[in-house]
């Protein structure tokens, strides 16, 4: 169906409108990464601080006992967008922690869940979520939520036996240098290999550690800190790739919507070439018309009259 200069005007503007929005949201995502990968970084710098604690105490008080979880509760977190505009970014992470939930002893994991939209594609692969947080709207909210999280763990840890709680983090992290990838890690109990590195490595002092705190509340207030690093670290990951995935997206979505511009530029030209073409044609058609019949009018005038 051919199109109208004033259709293709109003298609035009529509598009640049939408192309305003996509460049806002592009914008935006940039702008939100940059905070959430130097709050990364900063929580990084605070779990090494909480590390040296962990080898000091284990320096002063010797290797920790560590039973082997076998049966023990077990709690899944998973970390998503509450917002869309970001891809598959929450159904790929779906897909990944359907394929490898498995029913322990204890029957299916407690499920935490963070963003609704993590929550509808969770529950498009049929798994249940026990309970839904918002996720962080800053930098700032990044705290507030591994609070939240680690006083959740807390409650759930005093249903059940101390040493039978298994907490595990689902979320999405850069992979490498190319992209990103789901990943699936272990928060409790503490990795057996960082205990063992942690109190084979020798303390660089000439003094030994001392501590006031008894060592069972320092202890517990060692891992708590360890817990909300670990947590505040895997919240600020997935904040940071939900924003690279929607830049990406939005990326894309400005080439296309620059290609269909351009196309609509084409074809606006085009129309406007032919109703100027249109219009000459009027115009000369008209023109040999009255040159017609000014020749005929000569020729009647010229035609000698009957007497």
């Amino acid at each position: 169906m051919p199109q109208t200069l004033e259709t293709l005007g109003r298609r035009t503007t529509s598009m640049r409108g939408i192309r305003s929005v996509v460049h806002t949201m592009k914008t935006l995502s940039v702008i939100n990464s940059a905070p959430y990968e130097q709050a990364a970084k900063a929580i990084e710098t605070y779990r090494e601080t909480v590390l040296d604690g962990l080898h000091a105490f284990l320096t002063a008080f010797g290797p920790l006992e560590t039973n082997s979880t076998v049966h023990g509760a077990q709690v899944l977190i998973v970390f998503g967008s509450d917002h869309g505009l970001c891809g598959n970014y929450n159904e790929s992470l779906a897909d990944h922690v359907a394929g490898l939930q498995t029913e322990s002893a204890d029957g299916l994991p407690t499920v935490l869940c963070v963003g609704a939209q993590m929550a509808d594609a969770l529950a498009d692969q049929h798994i249940t979520v026990d309970e839904t947080f918002f996720p962080a709207a800053s930098v700032d909210g990044i705290g507030r939520l591994a609070n939240l999280l680690t006083q959740r763990l807390e409650a759930i840890r005093k249903t059940v036996h101390p040493h039978d709680l298994v907490v595990s983090l689902a979320y999405v992290t850069q992979d490498g240098m190319t992209g990103q990838g789901p990943v699936v890690a272990a928060l409790l109990p503490l990795d057996k290999g960082l205990l063992a590195a942690l109190s084979a490595k020798p303390w660089v002092s000439r003094s030994r550690p001392f501590f006031s705190m008894p060592a069972n509340d320092l202890f517990t207030a060692l891992v708590r800190s360890y817990l909300f690093a670990t947590l505040f670290g895997a919240i600020a990951e997935a904040l940071m790739t939900e924003n690279s995935a929607r830049l990406a997206l939005m990326q894309q979505a400005e080439r296309s919507v620059d290609e269909r511009l351009d196309d609509l530029g084409a074809e606006t030209r085009a129309v406007r070439q032919d109703e100027i073409t249109t219009e000459l044609l009027d115009v000369i058609i008209g023109f040999e018309a009255l040159k017609k019949d000014k020749t005929a009018a000569s020729l009647r005038s010229a035609r000698p009259s009957d007497t």
